[in-house]
């Protein structure tokens, strides 16, 4: 796992799973389908937006609600690289985790950068660069064993990788 580098959608406290995916449109198990329903219910313009490799920032307990695995994969599978926050929701912590969507904790980063500014993470290091302001802010490192399950792409692949 090396970096993310995009454009950021910033976001506020408390956005739940429920405004990340609508429970009607939990209909589908297909996850480009469900990325096409991605934050509609509190950016409707979003999936129109989103490019690969885009960040989203959020101030505090990102993703609360119910423990649908959906709200991160759908994010992931929109375009989204990697998900700043103040804090997140624990099963949400846990199951961006578990597909493979890097998410990291720093206060600093999430109230200071802005929508549309230019952010580059490095993941090896926690660092965390808004390219647009020319700032720096010190985000939580992955350990190295939550880094091979992100680059892994998740947590099965991971283990179907160890079986072999």
């Amino acid at each position: 796992m090396k970096a993310a580098k995009g454009h950021v959608f910033k976001y506020g406290d408390n956005v739940d799973t429920d405004v990340i995916i609508p429970a009607r449109y939990l209909n589908s198990f297909d996850a480009q389908e469900l990325a096409t329903h991605a934050m509609v219910d509190i950016d409707p313009t979003f999936t129109q937006r989103v490019q690969p490799g885009d960040i989203i920032v959020a101030r505090k307990n990102f993703g609360c609600g119910s423990s649908r695995e959906h709200a991160p994969l759908c994010l992931k599978t929109a375009g989204v690289s990697c998900i700043i926050a103040e804090t997140f929701a624990r099963i949400f912590y846990r199951n961006a985790i578990n597909i493979g969507l890097p998410i990291i904790e720093c206060p600093e980063a999430s109230r200071e950068i802005e929508e549309g500014d230019e952010v580059e993470i490095d993941f090896d290091s926690g660092k965390i660069y808004d390219r647009t302001k020319g700032t720096e802010y010190q985000g939580q490192a992955f350990p190295p064993f939550m880094q091979k399950i992100i680059d892994s792409e998740g947590l099965v692949n991971y283990i179907n990788s160890k079986r072999k």
